[in-house]
């Protein structure tokens, strides 16, 4: 009978092979993204979020590291969340002769289902890079007792 290994242990030194190969993914694709081409090469362009069950209530804390809360934008509609930021930003540099100006518009947007949550109580705010949301569930409605009369 064959033993049940799992299958990252039978390739062997194929493994650390492949993982040397993901980290100098990793390296350049950090190195595009930071230095070259800041946005351009991510993997996924959304915006990074963890969300808790803190009991009666869920709490989403997304990452928006140098958005201004004037350009987040969030709306419910339709039992969905969505989060939206657009931002537009315009570097220009002069010297002698010379005159550089670019312009650079990015946006990006996550939506969530509102399942069991009472949207009305929604409440959100931005610190430090990190927007917090507070997602009140929905109070259950235990169904109403009642008398059974025998016929």
């Amino acid at each position: 009978m064959f033993g049940l290994v799992p299958f990252n242990q039978r390739r062997g030194q194929m493994q650390n092979a492949d993982d040397r190969f993901f980290d100098m993914d990793r390296v350049m694709e950090q190195f595009l993204n930071d230095a070259v081409f800041p946005g351009f090469f991510s993997q996924s362009g959304l915006m990074k979020v963890d969300i808790c069950d803190a009991g009666d209530t869920y709490i989403l804390e997304a990452e928006l590291p140098g958005i201004k809360k004037e350009n987040v934008h969030i709306e419910t509609d339709d039992g969905q969340l969505t989060i939206a930021v657009e931002q537009d930003s315009q570097n220009e540099e002069k010297r002698e002769s010379y005159i550089r100006r670019e312009r650079r518009s990015s946006s990006m947007r996550r939506s969530f289902s509102l399942e069991n949550i009472d949207a009305e109580r929604i409440s959100a705010r931005m610190e430090n890079g990190v927007l917090l949301l507070r997602l009140p569930k929905l109070k259950a409605n235990p169904p109403a007792g009642r008398r059974i009369d025998i016929e």
